[in-house]
Parts: structure tokens; C-alpha cells; sequence
């Protein structure tokens, strides 16, 4: 006799059963085939469909407690839905098994396809989970960790004493001096392939001849342990320029943009010595933050001290220099100044042209489309402006603002002028700082 499985059946009759005495299980069976019997006919007879394989092994799980029975009836059926409904309903007519009572109740009829589709979609969920997890790195993952190992592969070793280090050491005019290998590995990662490791806080011969050769930025963690290798190198080394991870990060864990960032931020040893001097540097505080509270010592008043001990004559140019320059301030400020302002996009341009200046020292002259029409040194940014007559709409330049600068560039038919610092006002210029974008 062909019989079918539950796992090949479409649906499932369940039903609960309660008898009022005790009972076996081949009573309740017996009982389904016997009050069935002749009920539906011969098409769905129940010892035929079960004969044919339409209908599957019942189950009947009984239990007994205080002289009742209750339990399950379970019925796994391949017949269509309307002849599963009609086997079901029919089971609702049983009213006694054995010599006792009995009620049966069809508690649902389960569709197995629905309860399949509902495994293979959470069975798919987790091997697709699994797969997404587990899966080859595209072409982009494979070139970055390619690019990644041939980097690493470049670092060497440099000198007597045989520092972690870039192979561009010797190519590069300036280099970037870290504290450990790992530093090395990171910046190489990055692209920068003209750092060296001091590869410990004692600072090595090696490092102090390249220093008189080559222009040197020292780039330290963001601690305590950075900043007393600065004060190490200050005492033995001719360096350049310093910046420092953020506070509280290492160098060796920077992201591309915090290191661009970093770098940007640079500043002068000068500068650091005089807010050494002053007390006005604070090893916690950002970089960039430190360059914008302390004002940087403009090249004209640092040219005018030098021909003060020089020459007491080139003092007295200096001084009616300046009360000329006084008297057209007084001039402009008696006058009230024509607000001049720049709209959100040219205020956008002007912040981020500022912030890729800082520590370079250079300016850049814009166009009225704000197209850079070239980037000079600052000490040429005024022969610059003049020479192009009308054609600059803008100046930006990492340096201060003085009364000089604007008598100068008003000259030409430039609309604004954008410096790190400055109080000095203009009647023409439109005037931005670095606080005008706070």
C-alpha cells in the first residue's frame, strides 16, 4: 500500500481531540475510518485515498490525565483545497470513540508550500548573509591592496644608521620627518614616499646632517611624547616647519584626509618658538587653530627691524612711510566704507583656497569666474596684481592683513582680498579673514 509522507503532502489537517474517559491511539483511528465510512463517497473515502497515496499516515498523539484524554489529530493531505476542506470538516461528525464522548475540533488546515517558501526565503536571507560576508573584493579592493603591499614593499632603510624610510629620500628637496616605522608604513600608504623615521625619541646623526641638507617637517603623534620630540629636535636639528597628528591620535593610524589635513596645518618654526616665547602655544589645540590666534610677523615689519640696527636713515624712510600710510587710514576711515560682499559660492571658494594655503606662504590671484589665474609667492603677490591691471577679481593669500597691502591692491580694480589675519579696513576691498568664515 502506497502511503505518503508529510515532507510530499500539499497540506496538513490539524485538529484536537477530547475524549471524556481513556482511550488508546488505534480507538481514535478506528474510529475516523469507521464514521466515515460511506460519507463522502467513493472518491473520498478515506481507506482509498489513503490506498491511492491522497491522503497520508494520521497521527494521533493522545495523553491522559484525570481520566479524560486529550490530543492532536494530524493529517497530511495531497488533495486539492476544497477536498482537503470537505476531509476536515468531516472529521467534525466523530462524536464517540470507544464506549466514551468525544469531541474533535479542526484547528487549521496548513498550507506545506507556504511553510517551504517561508524556509527557503529565511534559508536564502542567511546563506546570502553568508555569501556577502565571505565574497572576493572587487577589482577596486584588489588594485587599493595591491597598490597597498607594493607601497609597504618600498619602505628602506636609510643611513649609518639605518632608518625606516621612503625611497624618495635623497630625490626630495623636503622631507617628513615621524618617530617610528609604523609612521613610515602609513604615509606610504598614502602616497608620501619622502618621510623618515627617527626610529626612537633619541635623535640620530643621520637626521641631523639631513637636516642641514634638505628642508625638514617634523610630523609628531598628537601627545605628550610628540611634542618633547619636538623640543629634542629644536635643540639638535635645523628644521622647517612641524605639525602634529590630532590630539590624542598617533600618525601610524591617520586616514588620507587627516594627514592632508595635518599638513596643511604646518607651521613655521619661527612661529612655534615665538608662541613658545609668549606662552601663547598650547599642545593640546589644533594646528590650524594655533596659526589663527597667533598672528604671524609680517615680512615688512621684519625687514624694517633689520634695517633699523642697520641703518638709522632707512628708520626714518620707514617712519614717514608709515605716517603716510597713517594719514591715508585716517583718510579711508573718515569716509564710510561701501559694504562689499561675496556671495555663498564665492565665500565657499575663498574658505577652502585659504585653508590649502596655510603654511605655504603663497596667494592666489582669481578671476570674476574664480578661476585661479596663478599662485605666487607672497613677497610677488603685489607686482603680481599690479601687472594684470584689470583682470583680478581676487586676492587670497597666507599672510596678514595691513594698511600697506590694501593701498597697494586697491590700485588695481580687485573686489576682494582674503588674508588669515587683519584689522585693517578698505572702502573698495571687500575684506575677509579666517574669522569672517566662522
Amino acid at each position: 500500500m502506497a502511503k505518503i509522507a508529510q515532507i510530499s503532502a500539499k497540506y496538513i489537517i490539524r485538529a484536537s481531540i477530547a475524549i471524556e474517559g481513556m482511550v488508546d491511539r488505534p480507538d481514535v483511528i478506528g474510529a475516523i475510518f469507521g464514521q466515515t465510512e460511506g460519507l463522502l463517497g467513493e472518491d473520498l473515502e478515506l481507506r482509498e485515498l489513503q490506498r491511492s497515496g491522497r491522503i497520508g499516515r494520521i497521527e494521533v498523539n493522545v495523553s491522559t490525565k484525570q481520566g479524560k484524554s486529550v490530543g492532536e489529530i494530524i493529517i497530511p493531505s495531497s488533495l486539492d483545497k476544497s477536498e482537503t476542506a470537505i476531509i476536515a470538516a468531516a472529521l467534525e461528525i466523530i462524536q464517540r470513540i470507544g464506549p466514551c464522548n468525544a469531541k474533535i475540533i479542526v484547528e487549521s488546515i496548513e498550507d506545506i508550500r507556504i511553510s517551504k517558501r517561508k524556509y527557503v526565503v529565511d534559508r536564502a536571507k542567511e546563506l546570502l548573509k553568508s555569501l556577502m560576508e565571505n565574497v572576493l573584493p572587487d577589482s577596486q579592493e584588489l588594485s587599493e591592496e595591491v597598490a597597498y603591499s607594493v607601497r609597504v614593499m618600498e619602505a628602506t632603510t636609510y643611513g649609518p644608521d639605518k632608518l625606516p624610510a621612503g625611497p624618495n629620500i635623497d630625490d626630495s628637496a623636503e622631507i617628513i620627518l615621524v618617530e617610528g616605522r609604523a609612521d613610515v608604513i602609513n604615509l606610504l600608504k598614502h602616497g608620501f614616499k619622502n618621510s623618515i623615521s627617527m626610529n626612537g625619541t633619541n635623535v640620530p646623526k643621520t637626521i641631523i646632517d639631513l637636516c642641514k641638507k634638505k628642508e625638514v617637517l617634523v610630523f609628531v603623534d598628537g601627545d605628550r611624547g610628540g611634542d618633547l620630540i619636538i623640543k629634542q629636535l629644536l635643540e639638535v636639528a635645523e628644521i622647517d616647519s612641524i605639525t602634529k597628528a590630532p590630539d590624542g591620535k598617533e600618525l601610524e593610524e591617520l586616514t588620507k584626509k587627516e594627514i592632508h589635513k595635518a599638513l596643511r596645518a604646518k607651521m613655521a618654526v619661527e612661529q612655534y618658538k615665538l608662541e613658545l616665547e609668549t606662552g601663547t602655544h598650547n599642545s593640546n589645540k589644533d594646528f590650524s587653530s594655533s596659526r589663527r590666534d597667533v598672528k604671524r610677523p609680517s615680512r615688512e615689519t621684519t625687514s624694517t627691524s633689520r634695517t633699523d640696527s642697520r641703518d638709522s636713515r632707512a628708520n626714518k624712510r620707514y617712519v614717514r612711510s608709515q605716517d603716510r600710510s597713517s594719514q591715508r587710514r585716517e583718510t579711508r576711515e573718515e569716509r564710510p566704507p561701501r559694504r562689499v560682499k561675496p556671495n555663498a559660492k564665492e565665500l565657499k571658494t575663498f574658505e577652502k583656497m585659504l585653508e590649502d594655503l596655510i603654511g605655504t606662504r603663497g596667494a592666489y590671484i582669481l578671476d570674476k569666474d574664480l578661476n585661479i589665474l596663478g599662485k605666487v609667492p607672497v613677497a610677488e603677490m603685489e607686482s603680481t596684481v599690479k601687472s594684470l591691471k584689470n583682470g583680478v577679481y581676487a586676492v587670497i593669500f597666507d599672510g596678514e592683513i595691513t594698511s600697506v597691502v590694501i593701498d597697494n591692491i586697491e590700485k588695481s580694480s580687485t573686489k576682494f582680498l582674503v588674508g588669515m589675519s587683519g584689522e585693517a579696513k578698505s572702502n573698495r576691498l571687500g575684506i575677509l579673514t579666517v574669522d569672517s568664515f566662522e
